[in-house]
């Protein structure tokens, strides 16, 4: 018999997907190809995919109200065992198989508590400590996570494996100039507009880009600020900063933005800012230098590594700093059309393709 190899899949089926939903839904599709057929690929659901979403694998659908992954996975693993258990966006079962794999995508709970409430820190806490322990094999977004993951839970670096995400290769500008408009109109934005796209939450640093921006806004009088994203916990002082400073007719909070919406809505700002104070990977970076939009972000964390040159670095803790980077970026259009160059050419270190074949690797060295 061919070995199986199970994945937690829950994560993978969202009708409103941001980054680790993403990336688990990306990155199994993309090991389907890899694993199959020399294994078996099982995949555990809350809910059943659209259809077509996982072909070729075993689809284990099994509903249950809460603690889903404690109760019903272990269950499932007690009476199935797979060979291999990957978890890409959760946190492993107590039951499990003896080899395991997980990704840990950012510790920055850790590095931003007053970001989280204190029992979602709490359990953020233990379940990465759970996860770091008890896993065969790690998996890290970045040489940033690795490296917090081994100084924070005392794990040896050759537990880690750093595997970059690839990321959405159909985003790209639109060739239709309507669909810009349309997508600003449904919104209520108009160019031109500097754009930011994540949660509503103070470890994406919005308060300190509503307060950069209100420094150039005079020099600016077209400029509007689009913060994009669904909400998250502590908005509401966000939301104030913007009424504080006088600017709240500027500053636009459209909410989630459809996934069919996302590349017009992107493509449309002049620049794309991204000023967070901590990511394990910062998708948002490389969906920005996908749609042709020059890229301000932070000099900390994984934004870097994952920038390459392809954007502005700024101290994010530093609101002048942002707000000088903002008014260079609207001054120089070579600049702008430079970061645009790099930006495409970065997007070449990354693809789903190439992390899959990274996975499927580590599961056949689990194997061994």
């Amino acid at each position: 018999m061919q070995p199986v190899i199970g994945i937690d899949a829950s994560r993978a089926v969202s009708t409103a997907p941001t980054g680790t939903e993403g990336y688990s839904y990306h990155l199994i599709r993309a090991l389907l190809a890899q694993l199959r057929p020399a294994y078996d690929v099982r995949l555990y659901l809350r809910e059943a995919p659209p259809p077509g979403a996982f072909t070729g694998a075993d689809l284990r659908v099994i509903p249950f109200p809460k603690l889903w992954t404690h109760l019903r996975l272990s269950w499932e693993m007690t009476w199935r065992t797979p060979d291999v258990l990957f978890v890409p966006a959760h946190v492993l079962p107590p039951v499990r198989p003896k080899r395991t794999l997980v990704t840990i995508h950012d510790l920055g709970f850790r590095h931003f508590p007053q970001a989280h409430p204190w029992q979602q820190r709490l359990y953020l806490n233990l379940s990465t400590r759970w996860n770091a322990r008890v896993a065969t094999k790690i998996l890290a977004d970045s040489i940033a996570t690795r490296d917090a993951i081994c100084e924070a839970y005392h794990i040896p670096a050759e537990k880690i494996t750093v595997v970059y995400p690839g990321y959405d290769a159909t985003l790209h500008p639109p060739r239709d100039p309507g669909n810009l408009q349309h997508v600003q109109e449904k919104y209520g934005i108009r160019a031109p507009y500097v754009l930011t796209l994540g949660r509503i939450q103070p470890r994406k640093n919005l308060v300190r880009l509503v307060q950069a921006f209100a420094r150039i806004a005079k020099q600016h009088p077209e400029l509007m600020l689009v913060l994009a994203g669904p909400g998250g916990w502590l908005q509401e002082p966000i939301f104030a900063q913007a009424k504080a400073l006088g600017i709240e007719e500027r500053v636009r909070f459209p909410g989630y933005i459809a996934e069919t919406d996302k590349a017009a809505l992107i493509s449309g700002a002049i620049i794309f800012a991204f000023p967070s104070l901590y990511e394990g990977f910062g998708f948002p970076v490389l969906e920005a230098q996908a749609c042709c939009v020059p890229v301000l972000t932070s000099t900390t964390s994984s934004l870097p590594e994952v920038a390459g040159r392809g954007a502005f670095l700024v101290d994010p803790i530093d609101e002048a700093a942002i707000a000088e980077g903002l008014q260079q970026l609207l001054e120089s259009a070579s600049l702008r059309d430079y970061l645009i160059q790099k930006g495409t050419e970065n997007l070449q270190r990354f693809s789903w393709s190439s992390a899959a074949q990274h996975v499927a690797e580590l599961i056949h060295t689990t194997l061994a």
